[in-house]
């Protein structure tokens, strides 16, 4: 019987999470004898300092095969057609975030379940292909799917990752995100971040007369869930960083309130209840406070309260004007803010106990709605000149650069992995919100499917 090793990316489910488990060192599946062993990638030096190379690498991915045909309980079919809608998600989830240029599994032979481990070689490099990635489905008898996954090398000859999953029924696209992270991770040598959420506010109803709604769904847009009922108006979530809950903004019965909703349970718990126009809530990167705006006596400043709630709020900035947070650092010692102290709004940093202001835009045009990319590298904001756009620039201010150029394009926040800038754009006339994505380079940008205008979006982490 072959064995999966544990993989170095962070795969290794934990048991209170059975629903997505890293499959044992045991395999209980059956898989052939004589199949190549994992070898070290040498010969392969990756690097990601210019992604006009990864466009070109040629990544073949075939249908995943199946030891047995049999029905499931999943929404895909049989494991037969459950092999090919993983394939599917796989190759989606590399074309999409623009390094790759993947093709399959449509088009291209589809190997039999001895050769997922055996895979001929001859086959593939007489298509051009340069890497391939090739798995496995098989049906367990209590309804869980069990689902393998393997990169090689076409030219080498040999085998540069592995991974396994034991999934619900339900949760077999999980295992086709996790599959594409380990590839992505392997050949690009960053973090992964297909196997996250995020979630988003919901937009139905008349312009003048929007209901909006707290919802989540995967990072490729599919499993949409509504978590509001939308009698109160929910703006601005964030997801906590142990992904355990969302951060939003609610406006039940006319009066402002921080709300920390827990996904396990269902339920939700009062962070504040401030009295006075309160925006953009944001949790601190080690989960322990909540970092909000608050308008009051003809000014808004910046405040922070415990995130077990109930603390008394400590007030961060002192006016003059409107001063808006914002969000932390990934190490929590600083803030990103916008103020319109000089006469307009830009863009400040501050001590994440309020001292050390300094305003770092200076760049022309209004600058709003930062957010420091989780790598600490960066700071996405919208920029007002004429339009709205979405831009990036240094901590230091420097470097600043349009990622986008549509009319009104705002609000930005990251991939887990800081490679993916997420933001919503709202169409000229109509209103209508939606959610987009585009790279650092600008370059490759799609719109995710929503089942309804879509606005505020927030990546959650990279689920466990």
């Amino acid at each position: 019987m072959k064995t999966f090793s544990a993989l170095a990316l962070g795969l290794l489910m934990s048991a209170s999470v059975p629903a997505m488990a890293q499959v044992p060192a045991a395999s209980p599946v059956p898989m052939p004898q004589g199949a190549p062993a994992p070898q070290a990638s040498e010969g392969l030096e990756v690097t990601v300092s210019d992604d006009s190379d990864w466009q070109d690498l040629g990544i073949a991915i075939t249908t995943f095969a199946t030891d047995a045909d049999v029905p499931t309980r999943t929404n895909a079919g049989s494991t037969g057609a459950l092999g090919n809608a993983i394939a599917q998600v796989v190759a989606a989830d590399l074309k999409n975030n623009g390094l790759f240029k993947p093709s399959g599994p449509d088009g291209l032979p589809q190997p039999s379940f001895a050769q997922v481990q055996a895979p001929v070689y001859t086959v593939w490099a007489s298509r051009s292909a340069d890497m391939l990635v090739q798995g496995y489905v098989h049906a367990n008898g209590d309804g869980s799917l069990t689902v393998g996954c393997y990169l090689y090398d076409v030219a080498l000859h040999s085998q540069l990752d592995k991974g396994g999953w034991k999934v619900g029924p339900a949760d077999w696209r999980r295992a086709a995100h996790k599959c594409a992270d380990m590839v992505y991770s392997r050949l690009s040598g960053e973090s992964p971040f297909f196997d996250s959420k995020i979630a988003y506010i919901a937009e139905t109803g008349p312009k003048d007369h929007r209901m909006k709604r707290l919802a989540v769904m995967d990072s490729d847009g599919a499993n949409h869930r509504y978590l509001t009922s939308g009698q109160s108006m929910a703006l601005t979530p964030r997801y906590s960083p142990d992904y355990s809950k969302i951060l939003y903004l609610s406006y039940l019965n006319g009066q402002p309130s921080i709300y920390a909703y827990d996904l396990a349970t269902n339920s939700q718990k009062l962070i504040a209840r401030t009295g006075s126009p309160t925006l953009a809530p944001r949790w601190s990167p080690d989960g322990k406070w909540v970092l909000y705006s608050m308008a009051k006596a003809g000014t808004t400043d910046i405040y922070r309260v415990s995130a077990a709630g109930g603390g008394t709020p400590e007030q961060l900035t002192h006016g003059p004007g409107i001063n808006i947070g914002g969000s932390y650092s990934p190490d929590g010692s600083k803030i990103v803010f916008e103020s319109d102290r000089s006469g307009s709004q830009q863009i400040y940093v501050m001590n994440a106990d309020g001292s050390g202001q300094q305003r770092i835009s200076f760049f022309g045009g209004r600058a709003a709605t930062p957010e420091w990319s989780p790598r600490g590298d960066l700071i996405a904001f919208t920029h007002i000149a004429g339009n709205l756009r979405v831009a990036v620039m240094t901590p230091a201010g420097r470097n600043m650069r349009h990622l986008t150029d549509s009319w009104q394009d705002e609000a930005p926040t990251w991939s887990p992995n800081g490679r993916i800038v997420q933001f919503f754009r709202t169409e000229k006339g109509s209103g209508q919100a939606s959610i987009w994505q585009v790279d650092l380079t600008g370059r490759n940008e799609r719109r995710l499917p929503t089942p309804v205008g879509a606005s505020d979006p927030a990546w959650g982490p990279v689920r466990p």
